[in-house]
């Protein structure tokens, strides 16, 4: 995916040209707990960009600093050179969207109401001075929900509600997307179905995805984290290496190269015993 899909904003009019994230010395602690230390990345506009690492390495701790819903101990993450701390609330919510790996709320809405709730940061708030109904018409086309529109949220499944969030995101019209397990209670069809609609969507997604073999599949960068700290960098097929799955993950596998796509396929044979998990950085 490359500056193809990238839109540019007209003089006078809102810039829709999805950005680049970097991510400059970006440390988070909690109290003597290192989460993130030094990190040092760079998203690249209009792509997709996976998040990868074991459990606890630091995926959603780096995703909630993107979406300033932490604030870092050092360094900045900055969206076209701009600090994300530049914003303002709204400002923000006009450019990025997020979906969480769990939603949870109490509120008797309807899937229609939860998507449309996506519009505010561009209606003007309880103004409501556009129409939004085909913003939401279009979300929910978008992921298959028109069927589930009257449907309550707390009837739904873990996976339609996993659609349903994703489909508010879209109702933002933003430019960066930033999702924490987007296939979370998702099955293998739904999975892929999404992942290949993220791919090609007209922003800068980045998602946090602990499936190897979707992360080679879909992503055009991948980002891989140890112990709180970036250990490698690149595109799929450089980056998911056997030597690195070793490294990190303590795997024995082996990559091959899909026989349509090229993407890499990674091979199973077993864990090794070392537990992985070893933060050397290699940039590719």
């Amino acid at each position: 995916m490359s500056g193809d899909r990238t839109t540019s904003g007209r003089r006078g009019g809102p810039d829709r040209r999805p950005p680049q994230i970097e991510l400059a010395g970006v440390g988070v602690r909690i109290g003597a707990k290192v989460l993130l230390d030094d990190v040092c990345a760079t998203v690249p506009a209009g792509g997709f960009t996976g998040i990868i690492g074991p459990n606890g390495s630091g995926k959603t701790t780096l995703l909630s600093t993107v979406a300033r819903w932490i604030t870092p101990a050092t360094g900045q993450v900055l969206l076209d050179g701009t600090p994300v701390r530049a914003y303002s609330g709204r400002e923000l919510a006009r450019v990025m969207a997020t979906v969480e790996q769990h939603s949870v709320t109490e509120a008797d809405l309807t899937v229609e109401q939860v998507v449309d709730l996506g519009t505010i940061p561009r209606a003007g708030g309880r103004l409501r001075r556009i129409d939004t109904r085909e913003i939401v018409d279009d979300a929910l086309t978008a992921l298959g929900l028109q069927k589930l529109r009257t449907r309550t949220w707390q009837s739904l499944s873990g996976g339609e509600r996993q659609k349903t969030q994703m489909a508010r995101a879209l109702a933002q019209q933003p430019r960066v997307l930033v999702l924490d397990e987007p296939t979370n209670h998702l099955d293998v069809a739904a999975s892929l179905e999404l992942l290949a609609q993220l791919r090609d969507l007209p922003v800068t997604a980045v998602a946090a995805l602990h499936d190897l073999q979707l992360a080679g599949l879909y992503c055009d960068h991948l980002i891989v984290l140890a112990g709180g700290r970036v250990v490698a960098e690149g595109p799929p097929a450089l980056v998911l290496t056997p030597a690195l799955l070793d490294r990190v993950y303590g795997l024995d596998a082996e990559v091959m190269p899909h026989p349509r796509s090229g993407a890499p396929l990674v091979i199973l044979n077993g864990v090794q015993r070392h537990g992985g998990a070893q933060p050397e950085t290699e940039q590719i």
